[in-house]
């Protein structure tokens, strides 16, 4: 997971098109991966901004080990409400995986261009969830169903209950964000959509059980503990766990970088 971060965060950082000395106001920073790569790129100063105290104190600390306290400022504030950051004053905002967390993007675009000087860019990245979801209701999360389908769609109603369509993490795609970022007066605007369809890796059984799609649902033996009786969730482990852990099922994944400049005039 480390690696695919670190190529988030470069992807994040190079579609920024970041220049020395710029400010950048990295939001939903978590531990600073994008914020301390841009001071390494060579920033003059990056606001580390964010809704977890313990994350905001994670980068103070990590900034004072590094000895880049001097370049950094923290901010606590959510994507959607960036009132603790002045107007027109940093030249690139950038999010890795924040707006599938925020009810109100329309907004939080706004307080993006709010920030950013003129010429100023937003450079993000989100996953694209929306992406493959119905061909995955078709099976168990990408494996055949093979007959089992009332099992799946009993398991499954366990995660629409927590997480419906209407979820921020599901509610937008690629195409809500061109135009989330249209509408905030962005422009010009690109987006890179990566979709990946692909063979399951062959998983162990109790590591694939103990996952989860994302940090706000149940883990899968969560959730068939919640809608099978111990008999059908015998049934659903005899058919389910060859294909798991022989990679017999089918990988989709989509996700955005999205570039936009808020214009000069």
């Amino acid at each position: 997971m480390l690696e695919e971060t670190r190529e988030f965060r470069e992807g994040v950082l190079d579609h920024a098109s970041l220049a020395e000395g710029e400010t950048l106001l990295d939001v939903g920073c978590g531990e600073g991966l994008i914020g301390f790569g841009a001071l390494e790129r060579g920033a003059g100063h990056v606001v580390f901004s964010d809704i977890s105290d313990d994350l905001l104190d994670f980068c103070r600390k990590a900034a004072e080990a590094l000895e880049v306290s001097d370049r950094c400022s923290f901010v606590k504030a959510g994507a959607d409400d960036l009132s603790g950051v002045s107007g027109a004053s940093v030249d690139v905002v950038t999010t890795r995986s924040v707006l599938i967390y925020v009810p109100d993007k329309a907004r939080a675009f706004a307080e993006f261009s709010r920030v950013l000087r003129p010429g100023g860019r937003a450079s993000l990245f989100e996953p694209i969830n929306r992406f493959g979801i119905d061909e995955k209701k078709q099976g168990f999360w990408g494996y055949p169903g093979d007959g089992l389908a009332e099992l799946a769609a009993r398991v499954e109603n366990v995660y629409e209950e927590i997480q419906p369509p209407d979820d921020p993490m599901l509610d937008f795609d690629e195409r809500d964000l061109v135009k989330l970022a249209e509408n905030a007066g962005f422009f010009p605007i690109e987006l890179e959509l990566r979709a990946y369809v692909r063979p399951s890796e062959p998983r162990p059984w109790e590591a694939f059980l103990k996952s989860s799609g994302n940090p706000k649902i149940p883990t899968i033996r969560e959730a068939m503990d919640r809608a099978l009786t111990p008999e059908e969730r015998e049934r659903l482990t005899e058919h389910l766990r060859p294909l798991v852990e022989e990679g017999k099922g089918v990988w989709r994944m989509a996700q955005a970088y999205l570039r936009a400049v808020k214009p000069s005039g």
